[in-house]
């Protein structure tokens, strides 16, 4: 999950950024201010990662505010005044917004900074051991076809079996090399190499169906080339 905290004195506009944040699963509003002064306990007490910030404010002006924080997170800028886009990529931010954005504008911005924070795996574990009932399994990451998000349990897909265990799907999806498995709907992370074909909003696993949800066809599309 990308933590991220909303700066805007705006009212209407920060509805509008926890409505489009709140479509994104990958994404979780920690808190959202008028004004940035506000935000400054927060933005040092917490892991926040991204920060969703407007530039002509009363008090002090965005890019002013961003250079004043010691370790500032990642930074989408979001302003109704397009003259200021050079200063903020100068300010190495990873996107800006020109209000009034579209929903897929916002999208296309927080993607960004999902590649931008995803690690970079040199190496990694070969199998984990998944908890199911009173037994610990191990799994080859080779062998796992899929992952199914149910309702409090995640369903592990493999040739053999499918194995039931009491977490969730975005929990399980922080344990997974991001190189080989990808997030494809909701309640879907599939590994790459097992997809034998795609047409139109259905992924094949062999004689397996996985739904494509809106959100991750992008970022699907990006994956595969």
């Amino acid at each position: 999950m990308i933590k991220c905290i909303a700066i805007d004195d705006e009212f209407l506009a920060l509805e509008i950024i926890e409505n489009y944040v709140s479509k994104c699963p990958f994404l979780e509003l920690v808190a959202a201010f008028a004004s940035p002064l506000e935000a400054l306990s927060v933005l040092n007490g917490t892991g926040c990662d991204l920060l969703l910030l407007d530039i002509n404010m009363p008090q002090v002006n965005g890019l002013d505010f961003l250079s004043a924080i010691a370790n500032p997170p990642l930074a989408v800028l979001t302003t109704a005044y397009p003259q200021f886009a050079l200063a903020g990529f100068e300010a190495d931010v990873v996107d800006y917004l020109v209000k009034p954005f579209s929903f897929e504008r916002f999208l296309k911005a927080v993607q960004k900074v999902q590649s931008r924070l995803a690690p970079v795996q040199v190496s990694g574990p070969e199998y984990l051991f998944i908890r199911s009932a009173h037994r610990m399994i191990r799994v080859d990451l080779d062998d796992i076809l899929l992952l199914e998000g149910k309702k409090d349990y995640v369903a592990v897909h493999t040739p053999a079996q499918v194995i039931d265990t009491l977490t969730t799907l975005t929990a399980f999806q922080d344990k997974l090399p991001g190189k080989d498995f990808v997030r494809v709907h909701r309640s879907f992370i599939v590994a790459l190499s097992k997809i034998t074909a795609i047409e139109r909003n259905i992924i094949y696993i062999g004689e397996r169906k996985v739904p494509i949800g809106d959100l991750f066809r992008e970022e699907l599309l990006r994956r595969i080339g």
